[in-house]
């Protein structure tokens, strides 16, 4: 089955695609510009702070900045003709061909150096002359608040509360009803900067940023940061653009991984099914440090490993699924009723109420992103394998009883055989770790638990009559992590049982065999996740499918799978969450790390595997 292409967009009126916005950001927060050169999203000072441009999840008023070639009242923005990334970094660059000449917006958050969050925009003339036009409408507090807007020595202050931003530009502009608006002529061979930059309203104005220095030393910072990349396989394009992507979702100042620095991008457009990805959790970020750590960026696997040692502190036994990016526990959920979502999906939420979940797989997750990060050489820490023991610990205490999943369903609880997995794996690489002398544990009784538990496994979650594993005990529903079976060792992958699961998912919740839904949605009641309506086929699982065909032996499959599976990115690169096969569009919280961290880990097995299939076999 070919993959059908996203529809082509263009808009009589603004309505953007989730994949018509690129990302920048500074490893603290990021923002959302689209190819009509409006941002729509940005939050300050980080990640999860009250976004300042909010029209993401509503309209221009709701919060935007637009920069583009000037149209008259009342016309759409025009849509960039050419819109890419400079090279391998989170530098856009946008240009527009007008009737008079072309022009390039070139848009960067430099990493931080002791100073705050900036955002530059610089406007360079290409060829002719075109009129310009820039509107800052910020508004604060996801849109609730106009701020108060004033002039300081040359300068435009934005405050509302606690938060001010400071605009620096050498074009004259005028204040209107809490917005500042410029127009400008640009020319060939001249550039035009924009920086704002954010402090709190009570502190001094932040220095005026140097534009052009600035982004020298950006281009600097990425062009640095990539050297240090191992990979080199067929596929190397797609995969440094997903690094940058998961390098761009890190909290510098502690280590933490956002799962995606939106909120409320629905995974069914229209419906309720919107929530906060901008934490750190535990199973998402695990995964990131393995895609990172097999391309050798062992760097962020250290600094997740202290956040991870400082959010848990002394009480492994209380462990959330996730955490803020300082390590806090508390984000209560709430709904923006100001809101009216992205095309009219509400509720707009804001926290995660899962975080008080029990999922018992992240155990497993967590327990083998530590090992692997110790075999890829991250330094031995007496700390982590104290951590490790007393996690194995609860896992041994709490394994049988029913949790929430790994896709944290408010359904009610059930013993789903995917978690009961992952607790078999977090005592399977334990006992790896005391048998390679660098943990001091009872052995025997590792052994008899991992035994224990995988007996209880077979014997309650398998489907014989069909041949498969079912999503729960007792259950006849499917659920896609099983594709995840061949990977974690729990049987052997060319295992008539794993390779029937792998055949089964494939068959009922994959479209046409190809992208994969999580588990079966009824548009038209509850399900068992505790919400109306469906959803898009999930992008990880998709390639949790080219893995499972990969290492049950049907590798030219894998890599058919694979490569079409990469037609559905962005131009730039980027993948939401899921996708949406009747609208033919990305859905869901965007760019979402499962979906950029499953395709490097997709393209780095399919490398090894084909190695090792043309490596010669030498006779003994």
């Amino acid at each position: 089955m070919t993959i059908l292409p996203p529809l082509t967009h263009t808009p009589a009126v603004r309505a953007p695609r989730i994949e018509d916005y690129a990302l920048v950001g500074d490893l603290q927060t990021a923002a959302l510009i689209c190819r009509d050169g409006s941002v729509d999203w940005n939050c300050l000072p980080r990640f999860d702070s009250a976004a300042v441009f909010a029209g993401l999840l509503g309209t221009d008023e709701h919060g935007s900045w637009k920069i583009g070639p000037a149209v008259p009242a009342g016309v759409p923005a025009p849509y960039a003709d050419r819109c890419r990334y400079m090279g391998d970094s989170l530098i856009v660059e946008s240009e527009w061909d007008t009737v008079t000449g072309t022009v390039r917006v070139i848009d960067f958050m430099p990493p931080r150096d002791g100073h705050g969050p900036q955002l530059i925009r610089i406007v360079e003339g290409v060829t002719g002359t075109v009129e310009m036009a820039s509107t800052l409408a910020p508004r604060f507090d996801y849109g609730r608040w106009v701020p108060w807007v004033y002039n300081r020595n040359g300068r435009t202050a934005a405050v509302s509360g606690p938060d001010a931003l400071w605009l620096d530009t050498s074009v004259p502009g005028e204040e209107k009803d809490g917005a500042v608006h410029h127009r400008f002529a640009i020319t060939a061979g001249t550039w035009v900067a924009f920086t704002m930059g954010w402090q709190p309203s009570h502190a001094p104005a932040p220095e005026v940023p140097d534009a052009e220095a600035a982004l020298k030393e950006t281009v600097a910072f990425w062009e640095t940061w990539t050297d240090h990349l191992v990979y080199d396989g067929p596929y190397r394009e797609a995969v440094v653009r997903a690094l940058i992507t998961l390098k761009a979702l890190t909290h510098a100042p502690t280590g933490g991984i956002v799962a995606a620095p939106t909120t409320s991008l629905p995974e069914d457009l229209g419906g309720e099914r919107n929530f906060d990805y901008r934490y750190v959790w535990l199973r998402d970020s695990s995964g990131t440090l393995s895609a990172l750590l097999r391309t050798r960026l062992l760097e962020e696997a250290i600094a997740w490993r202290n956040w991870f040692l400082r959010s848990i502190g002394g009480d492994p036994e209380n462990l959330q699924i996730m955490y803020r990016l300082d390590g806090g526990r508390e984000m209560p959920e709430r709904e923006l009723s100001w809101l009216p979502g992205y095309e009219n999906s509400s509720p707009v939420r804001i926290g995660n109420g899962a975080a008080d979940q029990l999922q018992l797989d992240v155990f497993g997750e967590v327990i083998e992103t530590l090992v692997l990060a110790h075999e890829f050489g991250v330094a031995r820490c007496e700390d982590t394998e104290r951590l490790i023991l007393r996690l194995v610990d609860y896992v041994r205490l709490h394994w049988r009883e029913p949790d929430d999943s790994i896709w944290e369903v408010r359904g009610g609880r059930r013993h789903f055989t995917y978690s009961k997995i992952m607790c078999w794996v977090a005592v399977d690489r334990v006992i790896r770790l005391v048998e390679q002398g660098v943990l001091t544990a009872d052995l025997e009784a590792l052994v008899a638990l991992r035994a224990e538990i995988h007996a209880e496994v077979c014997a309650r979650a398998y489907d014989r009559e069909r041949n498969t594993f079912t999503q729960s005990y007792g259950s006849k529903e499917l659920d896609a992590a099983l594709l995840l079976l061949p990977q974690t060792g729990f049987l052997p992958a060319d295992d008539p049982r794993v390779i029937g699961t792998v055949d089964a998912v494939r068959r009922e919740l994959a479209s046409d065999g190809v992208l994969v839904h999580r588990y079966r949605t009824d548009g038209q009641q509850v399900g068992m996740d505790g919400f109306s309506g469906d959803e898009g086929a999930f992008l990880l699982c998709s390639f949790w499918l080219v893995d499972a065909l990969a290492l049950t032996g049907r590798l030219d499959e894998a890599e058919d799978l694979f490569e079409q599976l990469l037609t559905l990115r962005s131009d730039l690169g980027l993948l939401a969450e899921e996708y949406d096969l009747v609208h033919r569009r990305q859905v869901g919280n965007f760019p979402q790390a499962f979906s950029m961290l499953g395709l490097v880990n997709s393209a780095v097995l399919l490398e090894q595997l084909r190695t090792k299939a043309a490596t010669p076999v030498v006779a003994a």
